[in-house]
């Protein structure tokens, strides 16, 4: 397996640091508002790497943080007169609503920055005593210039840096590049007590913290969005590294690209952003995620109702797929000779490996969705040319399901149980009945009857399919 390493510039062969195990951590959400299109994007695909890392046989313990005190939850606080801590638990609630949607898979730890103020306070102090960090009428700052290798997960140079970028200016500091560890409570704020005075966390300092509580000195995979890397993870890595004596804070980092909303990149300043639930009330919380992983995460990615409409096509078609499985496996009879041939177990074969070498090139979810469509394409031919053996009907379905299992969009049952029943004005057992009229309708040649009890099934929105097993049928869409 090959990732791309954001702080080499270059793929590189990934193995983790302890045989079997991957240690990897990606930055949460700060709890103050539901999550937009742009964040969905970044956790979705993390869950897709842990999906596919554990589908290779690897042990992934998973950690995201949430980012529960802030100045924006401090705002939102005052603005719905609510407690802060009322506001980072109601949001994290929401944060699951949407998460469950997606499909994401709960981490394997997901900690609190409020959960780790003894740790972060042990590590602020460290710093200080090691000469990286300093105190300011309270608020203490990271001394960026101290550590050396300042910039190089960006690959700038410190100065290229501090004239490259938005920098905010603070008598307090010693550096225009310096950046907060711990800040002074300000009136009316909430606060934590320690070594300098009533204050709370700055926002870079809680993740290193949390790495260091969950995960140990050194991990193999940190992440987020591509706006992170600077100055968020270049300043995790500095303090980090200078905490721990220069020790190698993450061996990989992984970083999504943008999404582009009618090919202009989607920012708040534009207001041209889409928050997850509203998205997923038109186009579905499946659709929304099939769309998130269907470019290479590095690339930036399109949003529109026609690429959504796409998406939703293509689930259909998988879906249409997976339905003829069932039936046909339904419908198999028993056969003294019921071994899937040499030649369907080496396709199958085949395409389990296409999709393992597309995904070990660094997640490639484009090409990994491109060979399930061509397994489609063969299991469709299998079907619709012979009467193939049910074993390898079945082998079909057990891959079919694997691959779109790793990548979280596979049709939930229940779901389309649920949708299926609203949208019919007949129940399943009436609509075999009138099934199994047409068909003796058909063997006394009363087409006309046939003909009628089709359209009839049509109008409450049930379509009918002639196949070499029998007749399907399957909701209108």
């Amino acid at each position: 397996m090959k990732l791309y390493n954001t702080l080499s510039g270059k793929k590189e062969e990934f193995k983790p640091l302890e045989p079997g195990h991957v240690k990897m951590y990606a930055c949460g959400p700060t709890v103050y508002n539901r999550f937009h299109i742009g964040n969905a994007r970044m956790f979705v695909l993390f869950d897709l790497f842990r999906r596919y890392l554990e589908f290779r046989d690897y042990k992934v313990t998973f950690v995201q943080n949430f980012t529960d005190i802030d100045d924006k939850i401090i705002k939102r606080s005052n603005e719905e007169n609510i407690p802060w801590d009322a506001v980072s638990e109601k949001y994290i609630g929401e944060y699951f609503i949407d998460a469950k949607g997606l499909r994401i898979n709960e981490a394997t730890v997901h900690p609190k920055a409020t959960e780790n103020i003894g740790k972060i306070i042990e590590i602020v102090e460290n710093l200080i005593k090691k000469g990286f960090a300093y105190n300011s009428n309270g608020d203490v700052y990271f001394n960026s210039r101290s550590f050396k290798t300042y910039g190089k997960l960006s690959r700038q140079s410190i100065d290229d840096l501090e004239s490259g970028s938005r920098i905010d200016i603070n008598e307090d500091k010693k550096d225009p590049l310096d950046f907060a560890l711990w800040k002074s409570a300000k009136p009316n704020e909430p606060f934590w007590d320690s070594p300098w005075g009533k204050g709370r966390p700055g926002w870079h300092i809680e993740c290193s913290a949390m790495v260091d509580q969950y995960l140990g000195k050194t991990i193999d995979i940190h992440g987020g969005g591509q706006d992170l890397i600077f100055p968020h993870h270049e300043n995790e890595i500095a303090q980090s590294e200078a905490y721990n004596d220069g020790c190698t804070f993450a061996r990989f980092w992984l970083h999504n690209g943008y999404i582009n909303v009618d090919n202009v990149k989607m920012s708040k300043s534009l207001n041209n952003y889409f928050m997850t639930r509203d998205a997923a009330e038109v186009h579905g919380y499946r659709t929304l995620r099939f769309f998130l992983i269907s470019a290479h995460y590095r690339s930036p990615i399109n949003y529109s109702s026609d690429i959504l409409e796409q998406s939703k096509s293509a689930l259909a078609r998988l879906d249409e797929c997976r339905e003829n499985l069932s039936f046909h496996i339904s419908k198999a009879q028993e056969q003294e000779s019921n071994e899937a041939s040499d030649e369907e177990t080496v396709l199958f074969s085949k395409y389990r490996a296409m999709f393992i070498e597309a995904m070990d090139d660094d997640f490639n979810t484009a090409d990994g969705i491109s060979v399930i469509f061509r397994l489609v394409r063969d299991i469709n031919i299998m079907i619709n040319t012979q009467t193939p053996p049910k074993q390898a009907l079945l082998q079909a379905e057990r891959l079919f399901d694997e691959l779109v299992g790793i990548l979280g969009i596979e049709k939930d049952s229940n779901d389309e149980k649920n949708a299926t029943d609203a949208c019919l004005e007949i129940s399943e057992d009436e609509i075999q009945t009138f099934i199994d009229e047409r068909i003796e309708a058909k063997k006394a040649k009363n087409y006309a009857r046939a003909d009628e009890i089709r359209n009839m099934l049509k109008e409450k929105g049930v379509v009918l399919e002639d196949t070499v097993n029998g007749t399907k049928w399957s909701s209108a869409k």
